[in-house]
């Protein structure tokens, strides 16, 4: 059949020479570079667990000491670091370490949720964006200016205002609190634990919302279409959802409080020494390392700090992978709780 006077089956034009050599060249670049691109992200990927190992390798290695001469177990749980007398243990730091971070991390959770909630789903588009801005600058902060901060604002109205009349009320009337508060010190765990929750706070905030805005937007109209109100809609179809988020920010920020060195070790006081007190000084072990490490002359006492260093490294990696398997284990289409 014709149409106009030509055929309408269409006669292919036989590939001339140059083609035929083009087409599989032009195919082999794109394999080649494509395998070149693969290599390079999975040398840029595996460069990062080498460090990881490297690091923990020299930690290890230069701590190993106190390992060999405490144990294991006894470094980790014994009550004196004396570096006159040779004598080191790291439980202070260990229990200084834990009471801040999750106190900071108590305390701050809520208040991160409520920045969260209100930024993704009730603030004003204009306003959204001005409160992630404020946000975002606030996790950028340097931690040594959070510590000013404390040092010459938040120190002396605690201690005017809280400590010290909180001190003599017990003082006179419940006198059985004296060991738990301590002497009114202004740089002490109370403080500290404070500046950390304030410092947290932006990190938390940030990976909920960023959480609840990758949350489906079927999942709001469906509960809308059910009679939902807006605070059941967040209760019931959007929090459930985006709950792997929000713990695993969490739990980064947990990380993040127990690894927070400058402003805990300008405010925290320093002691190393157990019992702590709420308004007496404390240490933790970033503090120790950061106010000991260049003071450290004995091959001991430096080691032991490498020591602590490495502890500080398992902690964080646990933390870390506690965090990886919580927002797998929560996530939406995972097993049920």
């Amino acid at each position: 059949m014709t149409l106009g006077g030509k055929s309408e089956h269409h006669v292919q034009r036989p590939l001339t020479t140059s083609e035929i050599v083009r087409r599989p060249t032009g195919v082999l670049y794109r394999r080649l570079g494509d395998r070149g691109f693969q290599g390079l992200v999975v040398l840029l990927g595996s460069s990062i667990i080498v460090l990881a190992l490297l690091l923990a390798f020299v930690l290890l290695r230069d701590g190993w000491d106190p390992f060999t001469r405490f144990g294991f177990f006894g470094f980790l749980t014994g009550s004196t670091w004396d570096p006159v007398r040779g004598v080191f243990g790291t439980w202070p730091f260990l229990i200084g370490t834990l009471i801040t971070s999750v106190a900071a991390l108590a305390l701050s959770f809520g208040p991160a949720i409520g920045v969260a909630i209100f930024s993704a789903e009730y603030a004003p588009r204009w306003l959204a964006a001005i409160l992630d801005t404020v946000v975002d600058l606030l996790a950028a902060v340097p931690s040594v200016v959070v510590g000013i901060w404390g040092i010459f604002v938040l120190v002396p109205l605690l201690q005017n205002t809280v400590y010290l009349p909180l001190f003599l009320w017990a003082a006179e009337h419940a006198t059985w609190l004296l060991p738990v508060l301590g002497p009114p010190a202004g740089y002490n765990l109370v403080t500290a634990t404070i500046v950390l929750a304030l410092m947290i706070v932006p990190y938390t905030a940030a990976l909920a919302r960023d959480a609840i805005r990758l949350v489906p937007l079927s999942q709001r109209e469906a509960a809308r279409a059910l009679g939902a109100t807006r605070w059941e809609v967040m209760r019931m179809a959007v929090l459930p959802y985006a709950r792997g988020g929000i713990i695993a920010g969490a739990i980064l920020s947990f990380g993040r409080a127990i690894g927070e060195t400058m402003a805990v070790a300008m405010l925290v006081g320093n002691s190393n020494t157990l019992p702590f007190t709420l308004f007496g000084p404390a240490a933790t072990m970033p503090s120790v390392i950061v106010n000991e490490f260049r003071e450290a002359v004995e091959n001991l006492h430096l080691a032991s700090l490498m020591s602590v260093g490495f502890t500080l490294f398992l902690i964080s990696l646990v933390v870390n992978l506690i965090a990886a398997w919580m927002q797998r284990r929560f996530a939406v289409g995972g097993r049920a709780i």
